[in-house]
């Protein structure tokens, strides 16, 4: 049995909604100074003939916004757990402009690694029309669903909102440190059944040759750091593959933790505005984002570009928490 954490973790990744509901410092403004040093670098791929992402960190120089850079990998470890970091005026670039600036930035983050099996390095996220449920190769960000509160399979996800839907598609987040606070406090119980792997269904995602399930627990700590991943949607998926089932108990701990991401004193809810940057720590965040409603022309439908990444400062994670498909990290000199 791996060690188990029966202290509540103080400091600012243990936030609640509530805390911050007057609290703004999570969104960061790019200033006129620091856009103009990204139109530099924009101006600079497009004069080597470069586009996203096929280009690294070296042909995107932003020395002048060092400071920001280390502000920004400094907050996701070992601040709150996550960034908006709002002013990019979409109205001013194409889509393949905003790309390369985005890329550039989560170059200078960390290293972006794939997404699924196809190597996909910059992701499109956007409803092509299919149904989550009934298809096991289908992954959320395909559908106009609402999206259960998850962590990724990255040490952080970024998203670029490139156009937001017609109505709906809220982001939410809640901190999994909090979460993990409040169980402790109420039903320390779960702990143990927390502690203990689960079975993961990639959903379609496993390279040629691989298992289609994964193991993992859903809470890890580990060198000092508390850890979260909690994919219920593809524990529950993997069932049908492994012939498992999920106990009476392990559903019910499931709920607790469903009914705590919801509670609205513990999550905070955003609208992603065209321009906008969102970046969350996989391990001490939780997200989610409500069902929408899309325009009915293509350009106009609700579009976001993602990023999945491994960071400088990462955490180290226990054994039983790697996951065997890590990603493909690209050479980011």
């Amino acid at each position: 049995m791996p060690y188990v954490l029966n202290e509540k973790i103080q400091g600012p990744s243990a936030w609640r909604g509530m805390d911050l509901a007057k609290d703004d410092s999570w969104i960061y403004h790019l200033s006129r100074k620091t856009l103009a040093d990204l139109e530099k670098a924009l101006v600079h791929i497009q004069q080597k003939g470069l586009k996203a992402p096929d280009f690294t960190k070296a042909d995107f120089p932003i020395p002048n916004l060092a400071d920001e850079i280390a502000y920004f990998i400094d907050e996701l470890e070992n601040g709150k757990g996550f960034l908006l970091i709002r002013g990019l005026p979409m109205e001013k670039y194409t889509v393949e402009e905003a790309s390369i600036i985005y890329w550039g930035i989560g170059l200078h983050l960390g290293n972006p690694i794939t997404q699924d099996a196809k190597g996909t390095l910059l992701g499109n996220i956007k409803d092509r029309g299919f149904d989550f449920k009934d298809n096991s190769k289908v992954r959320g960000y395909q559908t106009n669903v609402h999206l259960d509160y998850h962590t990724d399979l990255a040490d952080v996800v970024g998203l670029l909102c490139l156009c937001k839907a017609k109505s709906g598609g809220l982001s939410s987040i809640a901190s999994a440190i909090a979460v993990y606070n409040e169980i402790l406090e109420k039903h320390p119980e779960y702990l143990e059944t927390l502690y203990r792997p689960f079975f993961h269904d990639l959903r379609g995602e496993e390279a040629p040759g691989q298992s289609p399930i994964f193991t993992s627990p859903i809470f890890s700590y580990y060198d000092g750091k508390l850890s979260c991943r909690y994919l219920r949607q593809y524990v529950e998926s993997a069932q049908t593959k492994t012939g498992v089932s999920l106990s009476k108990k392990e559903m019910e701990v499931f709920n607790f933790i469903d009914s705590l991401t919801h509670d609205k004193n513990m999550h905070i809810d955003m609208m992603m505005e065209p321009g906008d940057m969102q970046f969350v720590n996989n391990y001490t965040i939780f997200h989610s984002r409500t069902t929408f409603e899309d325009y009915e022309e293509d350009e106009r439908k609700r579009h976001l570009l993602r990023l999945w990444l491994n960071m400088p400062n990462g955490r180290k994670i226990a054994p039983d928490f790697e996951v065997c498909r890590e990603g493909m990290a690209v050479n980011n000199k």
